[in-house]
């Protein structure tokens, strides 16, 4: 079995198990308070790991053009029904994020509650892949999971890793503190929203 079969039926065990922690069922106020303080302009955007894809309802409805992913049959399939009947346009894929390529990077990526589903191992090779998914001065807006526990998923994103995985030249941290989202299932998320700084190279 390829790594990538095991990640679609493993995840796909948990959707329909009901063992998603880091699903709040409904889209994340962070989501708004982003949008309100001008930061989520219209453009390309990538939601990695969507699931049931909250977010992707109301980005599309923003005026964004989204593409998201996912590697469950299950939620893929609900969200593109979701999408259809809300009248709405967005490309839901399904496929393992960390195989998955863009044609075209994109103007900013929507990380909430992907990077913390993921084992600790891979998290290097997926900011790398955010990196290349991104154009020079892209946002990602990251909310990092808070469990302060060990195990997962979700895993505790402690913040000083965060800045080590996503570090400078490559990315600039806003100053100030994060935002500070609580979660229903009593733990809680720090948003930042990153910028993939233009180099050299691109």
């Amino acid at each position: 079995m390829s790594e990538a079969d095991r990640h679609r039926e493993e995840w796909e065990a948990r959707y329909r198990a009901g063992r998603t922690a880091w699903d709040r069922g409904a889209v994340s106020p962070a989501l708004e308070r982003w949008r309100a303080r001008g930061l989520l302009v219209p453009g390309r955007i990538f939601v990695p790991g969507c699931g049931k894809g909250h977010e992707v309802l109301t980005l599309a409805r923003l005026g964004f053009t989204v593409t998201a992913v996912d590697v469950a049959p299950s939620p893929v399939a609900a969200l593109r029904r979701t999408v259809a009947e809300a009248g709405v346009e967005a490309e839901v894929l399904e496929a393992d994020v960390l195989e998955w390529e863009p044609s075209l990077p994109f103007d900013a990526v929507y990380e909430q509650t992907f990077l913390c589903a993921l084992d600790p191992p891979t998290w290097p090779a997926y900011v790398a892949r955010l990196a290349r998914w991104l154009v020079p001065g892209g946002r990602l807006f990251a909310l990092f999971m808070q469990t302060r526990r060990p195990g997962g998923p979700p895993y505790h994103c402690e913040l000083g890793e965060m800045r080590d995985l996503l570090r400078e030249p490559e990315w600039v941290w806003p100053e100030g503190g994060p935002m500070v989202v609580p979660h229903p299932n009593g733990f809680e998320e720090l948003g930042y929203v990153l910028t993939r700084r233009c180099t050299g190279t691109d």
